[in-house]
């Protein structure tokens, strides 16, 4: 598993930067289950891998900040399959899809203007509430 894993066509990590963990899987299986280190935690230091620039690393810190730690550390689990290379294997594929999502660039909101006609529904819209309103009022509770 020498070949980099390509992200884009501009970023590829060093399989070398990636970090696995194995320990005992939970769910059925029987005996298997209880001597066999199936679960596999992927590991990947954003903040300090040397594959990805200072624009990429941040817009990934970014846009997976709910999956990185406070030391910059992004963390897979992998538990599906029964068998451990099934589970690295899931994993990676994980991290490639997860990375390609974050790498690409976010279209920036144009704000536009509300159309004439949501404005006219908007004031229908607040004629008849204030409508609804005036009638249930007391008789006599003419605030206007």
């Amino acid at each position: 598993m020498d070949d980099p894993i390509v992200i884009s066509a501009r970023v590829s990590i060093h399989p070398a930067e990636l970090r696995f963990r194995t320990s005992r899987s939970g769910g059925p299986g029987g005996q298997h289950v209880n001597t066999s280190s199936t679960r596999v935690e992927l590991l990947f230091d954003v903040a300090r891998s040397p594959s990805l620039t200072d624009s990429q690393r941040q817009r990934v810190m970014e846009a997976l900040r709910t999956r990185i730690d406070s030391e910059g550390v992004l963390r897979l689990v992998s538990q599906t399959q029964r068998s451990q290379a099934a589970n690295r294997e899931e994993a990676v594929r994980r991290f490639r899809a997860l990375l390609a999502m974050a790498m690409r660039p976010r279209k920036t909101r144009v704000a536009t203007a509300p159309s004439t006609a949501s404005r006219a529904r908007r004031r229908n819209q607040k004629r008849r509430r204030a409508a609804l309103k005036k009638v249930r009022r007391r008789p006599g509770d003419e605030g206007d």
